[in-house]
């Protein structure tokens, strides 16, 4: 699933077009949003792809939506 990801002050946001959804990032499992598990403040989960943590933002990437049990 294509997510667009920002900066936004001193956190993170994730814009996902094909649900029209702009959220939070709540958790990051590796402290940066790249290469784990993130959950965003509706509670869904995606796998984020490994890029380096200096990464140029917003970009947009593909990211796998995890299901609840995951």
């Amino acid at each position: 699933m294509k997510v667009t990801l920002r900066k936004v002050a001193d956190y993170y946001e994730i814009y996902v077009p094909k649900k029209d959804l702009e959220e939070k990032i709540v958790e990051m499992e590796n402290g940066t949003p790249w290469g784990g598990v993130i959950k965003i403040s509706n509670g869904w989960k995606f796998q984020m792809p490994d890029m380096p943590a200096d990464t140029p933002l917003p970009l947009t990437v593909e990211a796998r939506k995890l299901g609840d049990e995951d």
